[in-house]
């Protein structure tokens, strides 16, 4: 099964929202890299990319999400915007980020890189997010 650009984000979205961290690993490669935070060591292959899902997730409610339009970057690599309203740990927090992701010849992804800030409150998307 191959993967578009769109399906994945689609996917991965639902993923998101519905806290599935078998359906996260779907969208990954056997050795794919999952950065959520380039001052620690990623989750490498699908097993630890579970298990890091499991506990994010799991502190994580009423998860709304909406991904930007991707920018190419180059064959097979994409950056796109997300933002994301949800509980975190009860709370209600404000997370806009940015995802840089490679792509293997199925569309599974090969390394993600997540960019984002958390703010308190529930924040709407400005206007210029997105595009």
């Amino acid at each position: 099964m191959s993967l578009t650009t769109d399906q994945w984000i689609q996917t991965y979205r639902r993923a998101w929202v519905e806290a599935d961290a078998e359906l996260v690993t779907t969208l990954f490669a056997e050795d794919g890299e999952y950065r959520w935070n380039l001052l620690e060591a990623p989750a490498v292959g699908r097993e630890e990319i579970r298990r890091y899902w499991e506990r994010e997730t799991g502190k994580q409610a009423d998860v709304d999400v909406d991904f930007g339009t991707p920018f190419p970057i180059a064959p097979n690599r994409i950056a796109v915007e997300f933002w994301t309203r949800m509980l975190f740990e009860g709370s209600p927090v404000t997370l806009p980020g940015c995802m840089l992701l490679s792509f293997d010849e199925e569309g599974r992804c090969l390394a993600l890189r997540e960019y984002w800030i958390q703010g308190d409150g529930d924040s709407p998307a400005p206007d210029v997010w997105g595009s």
